[in-house]
């Protein structure tokens, strides 16, 4: 991907026709993409800001423009059951159709605060390329949420399965039928939040409304689509035992106890930053309620060395796979997904792997004339994007390793670049002994590393602007606004279920 001249491009200057339209007969259209209906007048946009009204035609101010692309695993995207440790290209956009209070990719979610420097220019071709060329199988729609992306998903999507690759779609899915009767047939994957099975926290918490995120997560389930369901457990709010019984009985009732089901840790953030980390325990009895109930693959999420992240055969209780953090290692199912020691189908889909480590010896390279560059994990912060791009007009190669306790380390990998090529990946602490990851950058190479928070967040700001930062709760940049959110909605919320 090459990199726009960002001192004359403005992301919001062009657009592109819109599906999903009615128009009406004042000039105005509405949008039948989310339950919103909007219905925006002449130069005017709609609750998203990213689809709006010009010379009386619904369109979108997104198409092919959102935050860099980035190779990510599989389990970034609540998706422990559909080849575990796989290769993803996460590909976030511009624009939401919510405002949760405690989003954590506010500064891409809620347009008016996107910057040109952090809007990044594909087209559908581009993208497909990209996945192929580093041995990609996944594209995952993702971050602040692909609703709002619509038309370029389905473009690209369907151009990626005529590549022979495999659409994953991480939303909170407040959508409409007729936006997912659209999606069905190019997206393989729904990795759905569920955000509350409150109404009232729904309204409060996320402007939006439970009823057709209910009825949309049931129309992919029972299309045969690969479901899985996540919910943040935000502290003092939504994590408390009823909140669990209440989601983990209507997976059970309305889908089946086979589909996965992750209690996911919350983060301080954007107009709820002066909260606190969900604590573990209550993570652990939402778990146990869930398995009580009869669901069978029950998960945590943002938490990194727990067994509650492994799989266990639900019929002999054996290890089918180990996970630590965003790492994968698949050790107990056969090709078919089923355990290996009693034959049991534990609702695994499995991709044949034909790509290893891009693993070298670097005994034959003069590494003195490497730029070095090494990043320690601390507290919470145990993943980080690296972004690089190759300036030089021929092709280029970084190299990273992980550090261990004890001046041990991991194999040196390696990740080719196209001439001019910018590419972002993650890297994922795998082991309680292991500090952090270093590079070795050839000349030409630039680079920058962003902090992680969790596995969900998209960060913009690179350490090397801001510093590395001394707080492992939140970002260190944040929200300007009012940060009483979270008292207030203690406050509304009990209220309204007591």
């Amino acid at each position: 991907m090459n990199i726009p001249d960002l001192n004359t491009k403005k992301w919001t200057q062009e657009s592109q026709p819109a599906k999903l339209e009615e128009i009406l007969g004042d000039g105005s259209v509405k949008c039948h993409l989310s339950p919103r209906n909007c219905v925006i007048k002449e130069g005017q946009v709609g609750f998203c800001k990213v689809r709006g009204n010009r010379n009386g035609r619904l369109v979108t101010l997104n198409y092919g423009k959102g935050v860099h692309n980035t190779q990510e695993t599989i389990e970034t995207e609540a998706v422990f059951h559909f080849s575990p440790g796989e290769k993803i290209l996460s590909l976030g956009n511009i624009g939401c159709m919510l405002n949760c209070g405690y989003c954590h990719n506010w500064k891409t979610s809620q347009a008016k605060y996107v910057t040109d420097k952090d809007v990044y220019y594909y087209t559908p071709e581009q993208v497909v390329d990209s996945a192929l060329r580093h041995g990609i199988k996944i594209l995952s729609w993702t971050y602040n949420d692909p609703v709002v992306w619509h038309e370029f998903i389905l473009d690209t999507a369907k151009l990626a399965k005529e590549a022979g690759l495999i659409n994953l779609y991480k939303s909170a899915f407040f959508i409409t039928e007729e936006a997912i009767d659209e999606l069905l047939p190019v997206i393989d994957i729904f990795s759905i939040s569920l955000k509350s099975s409150s109404p009232e926290y729904y309204r409060k918490v996320t402007t939006g409304w439970i009823e057709p995120v209910l009825e949309g997560i049931k129309k992919v389930y029972n299309a045969g689509k690969h479901v899985e369901i996540s919910t943040l457990m935000v502290t003092d709010i939504s994590d408390d035992e009823d909140s669990a019984r209440t989601i983990s009985k209507w997976v059970l009732d309305e889908l089946d106890p086979s589909v996965p089901l992750h209690f996911v840790r919350f983060h301080p953030d954007y107009k709820m930053s002066n909260n606190v980390r969900t604590p573990i325990n209550r993570l652990h009895k939402a778990k146990s309620i869930a398995q009580e109930l009869g669901l069978r693959h029950v998960y945590l999420g943002n938490i990194n060395d727990d067994e509650a992240t492994n799989s266990y055969c639900y019929q002999c209780s054996s290890l089918l796979v180990t996970r630590y953090g965003l790492n994968a290692e698949s050790i107990g199912l056969d090709k078919t997904g089923r355990c290996l020691k009693c034959g049991c189908y534990n609702n695994f889909i499995i991709l044949e792997k034909n790509y290893s480590k891009n693993s070298i010896n670097l005994q034959h390279l003069n590494t003195s004339s490497l730029e070095k560059k090494k990043f320690n994990w601390h507290g919470d912060i145990v993943s980080i994007h690296a972004q690089v791009t190759n300036t030089l007009d021929t092709p280029n190669t970084i190299f990273f390793r992980r550090r261990m306790r004890d001046d041990a380390h991991g194999e040196w990998e390696c990740i080719s670049l196209l001439a001019k090529e910018s590419y972002r990946f993650i890297i994922a602490k795998s082991k309680p002994q292991e500090i952090g990851p270093e590079f070795l950058l050839s000349q030409g190479i630039s680079s920058n590393l962003h902090e992680v928070f969790d596995r969900a967040h998209f960060p913009t700001e690179a350490i090397e602007d801001i510093g590395i930062s001394m707080d492992d709760t939140t970002p260190k940049i944040g929200y300007k606004g009012k940060q009483n959110m979270y008292t207030q909605l203690i406050k509304m919320v009990n209220k309204d279920e007591n």
